[in-house]
């Protein structure tokens, strides 16, 4: 079993230095690790990207951790690992269940806010698709990420009823993405909760958030999503979540839950596990550890 780190930008023979403390962590559980170039997979170049990864003599399973792919990139990258008899954790399939909210929504309706999306941007779609929130306050994203450091400019809307707002929030995301954008707009129902503090660079709001990683249903680690914040040790019960991560098509996924002001635990979102970020509070020997155990059984 091994993982696929990506490289740095400027020597492809060491690893993007953002994951260097992982492949420390990897390497201490047992894991081999291949270097793959982001940029060539990115440009097309998929034989490029895969120059340094041998082909294995047998069948050998990966997992991928790095930047983000579209479901596309991540065809590509899965293929060409297959090709040196190299298979990674989730298929395509399963990769975008988690990585676009559409995908995943039904697996988490009753426990996510009410959301809507669309593919069309025109006036009339945007009107229909934030017409059955009436004048409830949403936030806004595409199919994977949002603007959330521009808060006020480009992710929370007060009012769905004022559409004058909406238009104007919904501009300044396109233009933040730009290129970026992943599939779609995306109107999720905002809910209030616990606050913890202000992001020190961006003034967003920060609130008790924890990222869950599951690796074949099985919960392989528990950290605060942010590094901000005094998260005054609590902890969510995890039953319900642990139960709905059964019905999770992937192998390896992230679920984000947060508490409402009311106390109640929710879901944010998922996320395919090969590309959600470790936070830095996270003890990524203990995950790497504890993936392996699941994975391997050693």
């Amino acid at each position: 079993m091994r993982i696929i780190f990506c490289d740095s930008v400027f020597d492809n023979n060491k690893i993007e230095p953002d994951y260097e403390i992982e492949k420390t962590a990897a390497l201490e559980a047992g894991f081999e690790f291949s270097l793959i170039s982001f940029e060539e997979l990115i440009a097309g170049n998929i034989s490029v990207s895969l120059r340094y990864v041998k082909t294995s003599d047998v069948k050998e399973f990966a997992i991928y951790r790095g930047w983000m792919l579209t479901p596309n990139q991540y065809a590509t990258l899965y293929k060409g690992l297959l090709a040196k008899n190299i298979q990674l954790i989730n298929s395509v399939q399963e990769y975008t269940h988690c990585h676009y909210l559409p995908n995943s929504y039904s697996k988490i309706a009753h426990k996510t806010p009410t959301s809507n999306w669309i593919t069309d941007f025109s006036d009339a779609s945007l009107q229909q698709v934030i017409h059955n929130f009436r004048d409830k306050p949403l936030i806004l994203k595409d199919f994977v990420k949002s603007e959330k450091h521009h808060w006020e400019e480009a992710c929370y809307i007060p009012n769905a009823a004022d559409f004058e707002k909406v238009k104007l929030v919904v501009d300044k995301f396109l233009e933040l993405r730009g290129n970026s954008l992943n599939e779609g707009l995306v109107f999720r129902e905002f809910e209030a909760l616990q606050f913890l503090t202000e992001h020190s660079k961006s003034g967003m709001p920060l609130t008790k958030e924890f990222r869950v990683f599951f690796a074949f249903k099985n919960i392989i680690g528990v950290f605060n999503y942010w590094d901000e914040g005094i998260y005054d040790g609590t902890l969510p019960k995890l039953d319900e979540f642990i139960d709905i991560a059964a019905t999770v098509e992937s192998n390896f996924f992230t679920m984000d839950i947060a508490q409402k002001v009311n106390g109640e635990w929710i879901i944010i979102e998922l996320g395919d596990g090969q590309v959600a970020g470790l936070p830095e509070n996270a003890n990524a020997h203990e995950l790497y550890r504890k993936l392996k155990k699941t994975i391997i059984g050693e």
